[in-house]
This record gives structure tokens, sequence and C-alpha cells, in this order.
């Protein structure tokens, strides 16, 4: 009896890691769309075995599809390459200057809250909201789950992507995602622009629903940006200007020197209000 069971133990083993082989090797990363259903349905069966729900599984991956505009913007994103003034004047710097301080003394009682709250004033959370997608106006035409799932399956941040989609089927399966959601090009989502996995470790219930809702409460995004920029370094009454303690803080939301300049900028002319 010992002996069988030890064979049979042995073979259950044998079998589960080919399959757990064939498993890996059909989900190999592509810099085309060749085999991006087959990277799918095995996806799919990982992500049940770590116990996502099933149910839920089967309308994230009846929704999802190789996204051909995602690929083609993350091949070519050059407007970081611009000097200050040229990428000021691209993403209208002046515009969201004038209509952030209207958007400060009109939201000025939860700007107020925030920043009790977060140690975070209110200039770089409306430059971020502003740069981001101009108040909310435009949060992006790529449907989220497609996008994130088709970086995931290209090989040139697989990786990276990968814990973001995985990330985004956490919010799915809690309720702060739509299956059908749109956003930006890589799967950033609401007004804020966040990737999934950012969500997850930084949204907060601004509004106090119960849930985080990144697309229609500004209040959740905007507590949501205050907690990450807090959990990047922000230290409350610190300077934020480059060389100062909170410009850390802002290089965290992005990597690009020109962003971080523009958005220090920006939240200057609105704090100095």
């Amino acid at each position: 009896m010992r002996l069988t069971s030890t064979l049979s133990a042995a073979l259950v083993s044998v079998v589960a890691l080919l399959a757990g082989t064939q498993s890996a090797a059909a989900a190999a990363c592509s810099n085309t769309s060749a085999g991006f259903e087959e990277w799918a349905a095995a996806f799919k069966q990982q992500a049940e075995g770590q116990g996502f729900s099933p149910r839920m599984l089967d309308k994230v991956f009846s929704s999802v599809s190789y996204s051909r505009s995602t690929i083609s913007a993350d091949r070519g994103q050059k407007s970081f390459k611009l000097s200050f003034d040229q990428f000021m004047q691209k993403r209208g710097g002046q515009t969201i200057i004038n209509r952030g301080k209207t958007m400060k003394k009109n939201n000025a009682a939860l700007f107020s809250r925030l920043e009790q709250r977060y140690g975070v004033p209110a200039g770089p959370l409306i430059a971020i909201w502003g740069m981001e997608t101009g108040f909310g106006s435009f949060l992006g035409k790529e449907h989220t789950l497609s996008a994130v799932a088709t970086l995931a399956f290209d090989c040139r941040r697989s990786e990276f992507f990968t814990d973001q989609f995985y990330a985004a089927l956490e919010l799915v399966q809690a309720g702060n995602l739509d299956v059908n959601a749109k956003g930006a090009a890589h799967g950033e989502i609401g007004q804020t622009q966040f990737l999934p996995r950012n969500v997850v470790r930084y949204g907060v219930d601004g509004d106090g629903d119960g849930h985080i809702d990144m697309v229609r409460s500004r209040a959740d995004a905007l507590a949501s940006t205050a907690n990450f920029l807090r959990g990047h370094g922000w230290q409350p009454g610190a300077g934020y200007q480059q060389g100062e303690p909170n410009f850390v803080a802002i290089q965290g939301w992005n990597a690009a020197t020109v962003y971080q300049q523009a958005i220090a900028h920006i939240a200057a002319r609105i704090d100095a209000e």
C-alpha cells in the first residue's frame, strides 16, 4: 500500500509538472498578436488556480481582445522628449492653471479635507487631475482590460503588466472596476489615471459609498491621488519644487522629468491663489 501510494503521488506530481510546463509555454509573451488567444486561455486557467471567481473570469476573458492601438501608443510616446516650454504648450499648461484655480475654489471643502488628512495641498492634486484627464473630461477610449492584457502578453514589459492584469482582476472581483470600463492606452483608470496595481495599493473611498470609483467619483480619484503621494514620501508642509523634499513624491507619479517639472510649476501657480 505504501509503495502504491508513493508511485501514485509521484505520477500525480509528474502530471502536474507537465501541465504547469505546458501552461507556462502557452502563456509565453509575443511581440505580435500571434498566440494571444492561447495566452489568454492559459492566463485564465492560472488565475482560476489562484482563487479568482470562474464566473468573473468568464466575463473578463469574453471581453478581452488584443489591442493594436495600445501597442501603437506604447511604441510612440514622444511628448516626454519635448522641452519644458514645448511640453507645457502641447499639454495646455496655462489652460490647466486657469481652470485649476476655478476647480480649487469650487471644491474648496474637498481639498481642505484632503490636505488635513494626507498633508497634500490642492495644487499638486489639481495639476495631476488637469494634466491627466482635463479634470475628468476625457478618461480615454481603450477597453481597460484589453489594454492591460495586451501589454501583459507583449514581451516589452510583460512581467510588469502581468502584475497589473492580476490587479485589474482583483478590482473587478471587488466590484471596483467594470468589465467594460474604458480608459487610457496602457490601462490607466479614472480621473487621475491610476494603473490597476496603484488602485489596489492606494485607492481610497473618498466619498464614503463603500466603493473605490476612480471613474465617476472625483472624491475617490483625488483622495487616492493624495494617498499615492503620501505613500511616495510626501511630507506635510514641505516644498514640492525641484530640489525640495516633496518633489520625490511627484517623481513617483511619473518618471519623465519634463512631466514632473510641469506638475510642480502648475501646482505652484494654483496654490499661489
